[in-house]
């Protein structure tokens, strides 16, 4: 049997080692690459499509939920593994939405995280029993729509990108080409932003991704 072709994305190095280390013991499975940011990922998954993509949602440049999105428009048969630390209601309809196919806790036993490829790959959904029978409940039952409405569902998927960004420090034209469109479009995002969520600063902006968990705060 041909080994199923993986794509690592992780910006923490000695964990993603870890995993390729573990993936690699196994006939079965094979990665082929690693990406330690959502934008690496994209041009990596372009190049060569894999199988199965094991991706941390928190990233650098461009965050997990972006990343599934794009690659679920451009290669919907490939699989998406979330390996994450986080477990709240959020994160995990979010992913769902978006298009993953599994959610897996990081602090998941190697067994476990076997388990969770083997199913995604068999096309089952798996998510790591750690999280909450009723989050999922809301998910499978086509609540799809997060339990809280508040301001922060109007900034749109691209607004959510130009703040993260906004919020590592970049500047516009930095982020123009990251993302590329327009100086005149990152500005014209900022000031949308910056309008609905009513604040008037890169300061307070920057606050804000780090509170909704975009950016990580190193301090």
């Amino acid at each position: 049997m041909e080994a199923k072709k993986i794509v690592i994305v992780e910006d923490h190095q000695l964990f993603r080692e870890g995993l390729k280390a573990m993936l690699d013991s196994r006939s079965d499975l094979e990665v082929v690459a690693e990406a330690e940011d959502g934008l690496e990922a994209l041009d990596i998954i372009r190049e060569n499509p894999p199988d199965l993509v094991l991706l941390d949602l928190s990233m650098p440049r461009l965050g997990g939920i972006s990343v599934v999105k794009e690659v679920k428009r451009m290669y919907p048969d490939t699989v998406i593994l979330a390996l994450t630390i986080h477990e709240s209601d959020q994160y995990v309809l979010e992913a769902f939405n978006a298009g993953i196919n599994g959610y897996c806790i990081k602090d998941a036993s190697r067994d476990e995280l076997l388990v969770a490829i083997s199913s995604v790959l068999k096309g089952r959904t798996y998510i790591s029993p750690g999280i909450a029978d009723n989050v999922m409940e809301g998910y499978i039952e086509g609540r799809k729509r997060l339990k809280t409405r508040s301001v922060w569902e109007s900034i749109t998927q691209r607004e959510r990108e130009v703040l993260k960004l906004l919020g590592e420090g970049y500047l516009n034209k930095e982020i123009a080409e990251m993302l590329s469109i327009s100086v005149k479009t990152v500005e014209k995002h900022r000031a949308n932003i910056m309008g609905k969520l009513d604040l008037h600063s890169a300061a307070a902006l920057t606050s804000f991704a780090i509170e909704q968990g975009l950016v990580q705060n190193h301090n």
